[in-house]
């Protein structure tokens, strides 16, 4: 059941979304909105980091059965990506950003088992030259001295993805030293001022997700050679689990946060993508992790369940809500980028139109995808 609706969503997206850059061929990019507005089909509105999660997406529906189509598909939206960027993926000042892109082109390459190509490497050394050399963590975007989660939680998990644990280990010890709020999630960052260091305190669901993602990570490369360590990211990585529950989810289990348009639109699909992570990775070696395991697999089934008859129907294909627990509405794009006008006013605003949102539905049923055929 959830393979099929997976398989749904991705026809949904790339149906309405997918397109060539600029019609050159062999290329492919997603756009921003649908229905599209004419600066949107020209891939001039477009959002980097959006691009990065569609390709991870895409790896997904290709890692559940690589078909020639997909495999092809993904080929072209990472050409598309770099011809977008003239060359160089490294052309964005937000290290956000570019660790999104980053986390996608590694499981491109891992799917595809070639060796780290050249722009990647070139992408992920960028990044980690950009660390703070007072706090030891990066910046939000260059020249800025914000040191937020949506940043140093990707750069964990790549850091330990490319074997480098002792960089992982210090910026998720940094997290959750200093942004553990009292109801135990993670609160977004800290701005550097003059008067001091202020906390940035909403806890946005995806700064849950990507701290899940970095201790599982590197619990598990940890586990051989020290236990106990392994164990204390274990416990990190349970706790968020537990407070995700209790603080972002109804009674029944569905993610209910409301993330709206924009980048926000993508949030809550970031957090289900890590808590897939967590239940198909922890080890069941002990009650508490057994029981982090049936929490996590009920947000992400409760949440997709919730989210699939909230749905829309538009040609036989979803289109997914933003809020989880209501009903979609009807996207159009009357009064969102027809003229300098109705930029500045938002005459009509509908947030199911964002690439963000829809991507946030696929992501929710890719995790359940994997999960369902886990034992409750």
């Amino acid at each position: 059941m959830w393979l099929h609706r997976a398989d749904l969503a991705e026809q949904a997206i790339n149906e309405r979304h997918a397109q060539t850059l600029w019609l050159l061929p062999k290329t492919n990019l997603a756009v921003v909105a649908w229905p599209p507005n004419t600066k949107e089909k020209l891939h001039y509105r477009w959002h980097y980091w959006w691009q990065a999660h569609y390709l991870d997406c895409l790896v997904d529906a290709a890692t559940r059965r690589g078909t020639k189509v997909r495999k092809t598909r993904i080929r072209r939206t990472v050409l598309g990506l770099r011809v977008r960027q003239l060359g160089r993926l490294t052309r964005n000042k937000y290290y956000d950003d570019k660790l999104w892109l980053a986390l996608a082109l590694a499981r491109v390459r891992k799917l595809e088992s070639k060796s780290k190509p050249k722009y990647l490497r070139e992408l992920e050394r960028n990044i980690m030259d950009g660390v703070d050399p007072t706090t030891g963590v990066l910046p939000w975007r260059e020249g800025e001295h914000f040191f937020n989660v949506p940043t140093n939680g990707p750069a964990a998990i790549m850091a330990a993805r490319n074997g480098d644990i002792a960089t992982a280990r210090r910026l998720v010890d940094w997290m959750i030293d200093h942004l553990l709020a009292p109801n135990g999630l993670i609160m977004d960052g800290i701005r550097m001022s003059m008067e001091g260091p202020k906390v940035v305190k909403p806890t946005h669901p995806y700064c849950q997700g990507v701290v899940i993602g970095a201790c599982i990570e590197i619990a598990e490369a940890l586990r051989e050679s020290d236990y106990e360590a392994s164990v204390r990211y274990l416990t990190h990585a349970r706790s968020l689990v537990h407070a995700v529950a209790k603080e972002m989810a109804t009674n029944s289990g569905v993610i209910d946060w409301k993330t709206g348009d924009g980048d926000g639109g993508l949030f809550k699909g970031i957090l289900v993508r890590y808590l897939a992570d967590l239940v198909m990775r922890i080890p069941e070696d002990n009650d508490a992790n057994i029981a982090t395991k049936k929490i996590a697999r009920r947000l992400i089934l409760a949440s997709a369940e919730s989210v699939w008859a909230h749905r829309l129907e538009v040609d036989g294909l979803p289109v997914f809500p933003t809020d989880w627990t209501e009903d979609a509405r009807l996207p159009r794009n009357f009064g969102v980028g027809g003229s300098s006008l109705s930029d500045i006013v938002r005459v009509v605003r509908i947030d199911e139109r964002d690439l963000s949102v829809q991507l946030s539905g696929w992501m929710l049923l890719e995790a359940a995808a994997r999960v369902s055929e886990v034992p409750a």
